[in-house]
């Protein structure tokens, strides 16, 4: 399990766990929010904790919804390494990062910086950037692809926060699989793939998106924007039932042809308790040789 560098995180911890809830402080803003693997008893009344600025209530039906405790600002902000996100409180318990994703970004990073070449990289589902800053920092050249322009427009948000409103991103607002289908037609291609796909999702006529069913074919399709000399391929998952071996699975299969070496691995948050490292889905990357 990676956790690592999540160390560089200058101003955000997870405080505690337990009864279904994770306590985490988000640049002075606690925040208590749901999460269905902490099947463990939580060490005191979480909801009780002094400072608690808001908490995501489940609702019954699904989703849910805040419950503001006190005054959260419209904005505000954590910072990793050189990076800097903006954060707020949005649906389905979301703030606008994912912290476990920064052991990916660190590798990121090193992989880019070790390249010794000029590297291209697509992101998709790209979200509110992470990655995208990740590569950008290390001084590649990426195409950001998510179908929210509201992540979109947040992502150019958190470039300019970290520096790098200059950096060579093109922010694109598009459905990832057609985007792709369309680089495919024109020729594009890229040295990196990173891709963050929901677990599932609706589509504007109502179709059903389930990552089990999609994901297999989406790395087969990708893989045909790959250059003739690629760095690297990574894929995130959050859906339970695909374990690091399923994911490898996949990705040695999708990938068939290409000499590289797969590994996969959970990604995890220290917490407040050393004992409890706190599980946070599944990543797979294929280094190319």
């Amino acid at each position: 399990m990676n956790t690592d560098t999540n160390a560089s995180w200058r101003d955000y911890r997870v405080i505690a766990t337990g009864d279904g809830y994770k306590l985490e402080d988000f640049g002075g803003i606690i925040l208590l929010r749901p999460d269905p693997q902490i099947i463990w008893r939580a060490p005191f009344d979480m909801r009780k904790y002094e400072g608690l600025h808001a908490v995501y209530e489940r609702s019954s039906s699904g989703g849910g919804a805040w419950k503001i405790l006190r005054r959260v600002p419209d904005e505000f902000f954590v910072n990793w390494r050189s990076l800097k996100f903006s954060l707020k409180l949005m649906g389905f318990k979301h703030t606008g990062v994912f912290p476990e994703q920064a052991s990916n970004w660190a590798r990121i990073i090193s992989m880019i910086q070790g390249a010794g070449r000029p590297i291209s990289v697509l992101n998709l589902f790209a979200y509110t950037g992470g990655a995208t800053l990740a590569a950008a920092s290390a001084g590649a050249s990426v195409c950001h692809v998510d179908a929210a322009k509201a992540m979109c427009e947040r992502a150019g948000v958190n470039a300019r926060l970290s520096g790098l409103s200059d950096a060579p991103i093109r922010y694109i607002v598009d459905d990832c699989v057609k985007f792709v289908e369309r680089e495919i037609k024109r020729g594009r291609r890229y040295d990196a793939i990173i891709m963050d796909p929901p677990s599932y999702g609706r589509g504007p006529k109502g179709e059903t998106w389930k990552l089990e069913d999609k994901i297999y074919d989406l790395v087969c399709l990708t893989r045909q924007v790959l250059s003739d000399k690629p760095l690297f391929y990574l894929i995130n998952s959050y859906t339970t039932g695909l374990q690091p071996t399923v994911m490898k699975n996949i990705a040695s299969l999708g990938l068939d042809g290409l000499t590289g070496e797969t590994e996969a691995f959970e990604l995890g948050l220290p917490t407040g308790d050393p004992r409890i490292i706190l599980p946070c889905g599944t990543t797979c990357i294929t280094s190319f040789k």
